[in-house]
């Protein structure tokens, strides 16, 4: 599929060239371009406020269902009930998005999912609430996700263009794990001061913020997107369109390894905060917020670099993996918070050059199953490993499920890497560069010539 005229889109790249499969350059931006962008800064200061109430409804919930059920597993369900519907629906969920108008169909999804944390806080602040009823809210929340997600990923190019999308994917990043660093410490201070409804309820009313800044947006300064016409097989075209590119397909595959087993934090860190340290729901938002300083950076680091790099994204791949395994060995409470920031940005950095890579090399008129897809894949893979990691923490201990999540990721990475080498024309070359040892990607021509002599 070739990229429609007129389209608010990088073109799309040759998936076998080398530069675009392993290391695309990288162009310097200022770390804030897309703001000067009117509509998006009223999309970005909304977005401020929500995800500060999400990470706040997050932690809550968590909490909640470990106080209520005394079980990492049930931590893990309610987490794969909030994925499920992605898991399921994420597909047709990416059709819609590319058939609708993106800002009426946010104005829908984010008023649904501020009712849902009202009626949650409703429950819990009268006592009535039971943890079938935080099971409901969990997949009533994923319900209105399953459109709300690649609406608002696809959205960001009809607020800035082309020009300034790897910048805003950037920002948007930053933005919500910089409420990472608010919301944890504002619900750990709630639950331990007035409760966890109050959190749910904050969470609710700060949907008004988005709901303001999406009606207050000017029209005619959107870049405008074709949207796809109703039609049969829309739904196979997109997997098509993914399975046909490499640059894509593989990208999608290893976030899913990582999504499924690798990033259940609300089992990981509640597991680490309530069995590992003895400590109570201030240690598990000290856990999030010191991750949240480290994704903060990762997001602004990637904000400052051009085109995402695939390369960039297995080693940070790697790193992330080998940093979960040494967390899981840390024998002290201030070492495993330590390692938590780190943690953070390499993890950002997967997620970032996973959203941007995708966003920058799909066609628009495919860009809203694309990223479906994407989503689907990496959130709805928590229905599948939130429940086995929760067993095998409850059974083997949070050291061995943190442990097996990052062996997981280290594997998926290094063998998706050398299948992208493969695809991108490229082998693995050892040997001395500038005088001095290297082992690194390079062109199967190149190989002999880098090869140390006999």
């Amino acid at each position: 599929m070739s990229t429609g005229s007129g389209a608010a889109s990088a073109p799309a790249p040759d998936p076998y060239d080398t530069k675009t499969a392993l290391d695309a350059p990288a162009r310097k931006n200022s770390m804030f371009s897309s703001l000067r962008i009117r509509n998006y800064r009223l999309f970005f200061l909304g977005q401020v406020v929500s995800n500060i109430g999400t990470w706040m409804q997050r932690i809550a919930q968590d909490w909640l269902v470990l106080s209520l059920t005394g079980s990492s597993a049930a931590v893990g369900i309610t987490t794969a009930l909030q994925f499920l519907p992605m898991l399921l629906f994420g597909l047709y969920g990416g059709v819609l998005v590319d058939r609708l108008r993106k800002r009426p169909t946010l104005l829908v999804t984010q008023s649904a999912m501020a009712l849902t944390s009202i009626a949650l806080a409703v429950l819990t602040l009268t006592g009535l609430v039971e943890v079938w009823h935080i099971y409901v809210a969990a997949l009533a929340l994923g319900l209105a996700t399953v459109v709300d997600n690649p609406a608002r990923q696809s959205f960001v190019s009809e607020l800035v263009g082309p020009g300034q999308l790897q910048n805003a994917v950037s920002l948007n990043s930053a933005n919500f794990q910089s409420a990472r660093l608010v919301g944890p410490a504002v619900a750990g201070l709630l639950i331990t001061g007035v409760g966890t409804g109050w959190a749910f309820l904050l969470n609710g009313l700060s949907f008004v913020a988005p709901l303001t800044g999406l009606m207050l947006m000017r029209t005619r300064e959107l870049h405008p997107v074709e949207r796809a016409p109703r039609g049969k097989g829309q739904l196979r075209e997109g997997l098509r369109y993914v399975a046909g590119r490499p640059d894509l397909l593989w990208p999608i595959v290893l976030v899913g390894f990582m999504g499924t087993f690798a990033f259940n934090f609300p089992v990981y860190l509640s597991a680490f905060a309530d069995d590992v340290f003895h400590g109570d729901a201030g240690v598990y938002s000290m856990f999030n917020t010191l991750m949240a300083v480290g994704s903060v950076s990762g997001a602004l680091l990637a904000a400052r670099r051009g085109t995402a790099r695939l390369r960039l994204l297995i080693v940070a791949a790697m790193a992330f993996g080998a940093l979960e395994i040494l967390a899981a060995a840390s024998p002290e409470l201030w070492m495993f918070a330590l390692i938590m920031v780190p943690l953070g940005l390499v993890s950002m950095t997967v997620n970032v050059t996973t959203n941007t890579s995708l966003q920058m090399s799909t066609d628009p008129s495919v860009r809203g199953r694309v990223m479906a897809l994407y989503m689907m894949v990496f959130l709805g893979g928590a229905p599948v490993g939130a429940p086995i990691v929760g067993w095998v923490t409850d059974t083997y201990g949070a050291r061995v499920g943190f442990a097996a999540g990052g062996a997981i990721a280290m594997t998926a990475a290094a063998v998706i890497g050398l299948v992208l080498a493969r695809a991108g024309g490229l082998r693995l070359a050892v040997g001395w560069h500038h005088g001095h040892p290297s082992v690194r990607f390079v062109p199967r021509d190149r190989v002999k010539a880098l090869a140390p002599a006999a």
